[in-house]
């Protein structure tokens, strides 16, 4: 019995000092200026990005040259696995992503356009690409390095399933549509890059190779997507 009772009062000051010390926690961050407290997200957003970065295939790992296979099993694992996919393109600051960026040659990605939410696609299917084109940055998860100006349908109708196995069918038009083309793409082994011309091609492709930091070849400002950076 004795020994009970000093477990518990050793307990019970251990309780307090981590109470204690959660409240200097806290007194600490209220002290932060606010510049000092954004600067501290934006270390923390980061270092989250990184990890993201690190569990994403980088050009040229040959997963990314490979096609996906249809999904012919909606489960438990293809909820896990589209789950995974959309913590890892919100934390790397993405708007798309897409599975054989994993390394997983299925076809699913997911996307996040802000003005449809978070999306998954299960075996999606282009059609009904509008003649009317339009050219504007992106970027990409496996590249995070490079913006390059590529052309793209405006509009767009993409079918396929959700995870549950579910019709999809979306009409798509600007920054969606491009989204979709972008992670389609993906699925079948093609690369942003690949959709350059010539001279944009080889001057993108000195700037992975001379590893100088960001570039971009316009003026625009993108934001990353696993596959599209643009807004």
């Amino acid at each position: 019995m004795a020994d009970e009772h000093t477990h518990d009062n050793e307990h019970d000051h251990e309780h307090t000092h981590d109470h204690e010390h959660g409240h200097e926690h806290d007194h600490d961050h209220e002290e932060l200026s606010e510049e000092e407290r954004k600067r501290l997200e934006e270390a923390q957003a980061d270092a989250m990005r990184r990890r993201a970065l690190s569990q994403i295939r980088q050009y040229p790992d040959v997963a990314l040259r490979m096609k996906a296979r249809e999904v012919t099993e909606f489960d438990e694992s293809l909820v896990q696995l589209v789950e995974r996919m959309q913590i890892l393109m919100r934390d790397a600051q993405g708007v798309g992503l897409a599975a054989t960026q994993l390394g997983i040659l299925q076809r699913v990605f997911v996307f996040d356009p802000e003005e449809h939410g978070l999306q998954a696609l299960v075996n999606p299917v282009l059609s009904n690409a509008s003649d009317e084109k339009e050219t504007d940055e992106e970027g990409c998860l496996s590249l995070p390095e490079v913006r390059v100006p590529v052309e793209r349908s405006v509009r767009v109708v993409v079918e396929g399933k959700d995870p549950s196995g579910k019709d999809v069918r979306l009409e798509l038009e600007g920054l969606s549509a491009r989204i979709v083309q972008h992670e389609t793409d993906h699925l079948d082994g093609v690369l942003f890059i690949d959709r350059l011309d010539r001279e944009t091609r080889k001057a993108a492709m000195r700037a992975i190779r001379s590893d100088h930091g960001p570039v971009a070849f316009t003026t625009r400002s993108a934001r990353s997507s696993c596959s599209v950076s643009v807004t």
